[in-house]
């Protein structure tokens, strides 16, 4: 959201999504529909992509599944490579993993 707000703040499909993203949890709420009513990053990334000139949606779901492929394989060269357990999102620098690969 906060790339689509610098980058295309005036493109009518993110100003809908916005819409909708201030709207939508209030009802959710209301009708006790979610847990959990705010939107993950899949609201505003087929908009990014439309924006940026990627209209064919099909492909959509292609660049997510390849996005963790990769994920998983830069995993599997970490785990074999180096020894080091799965990275979470919260990250080490690659300084950080030099010093704890030195350590090893």
């Amino acid at each position: 959201r906060e790339f689509a707000l610098k980058h295309i703040p005036n493109d009518p499909l993110f100003k809908l999504v916005s819409q909708i993203y201030t709207v939508a949890p209030g009802i959710l709420l209301e009708h006790g529909k979610t847990k959990n009513p705010w939107p993950n990053v899949d609201a505003h990334s087929g908009v990014l992509l439309s924006a940026y000139g990627l209209v064919e949606q099909d492909f959509y779901t292609v660049l997510f599944g390849v996005s963790r492929g990769l994920g998983v394989l830069s995993q599997l060269i970490w785990d074999r490579a180096l020894g080091m357990p799965l990275e979470r999102p919260k990250s080490y620098s690659t300084a950080a993993i030099k010093a704890m690969y030195a350590k090893k």
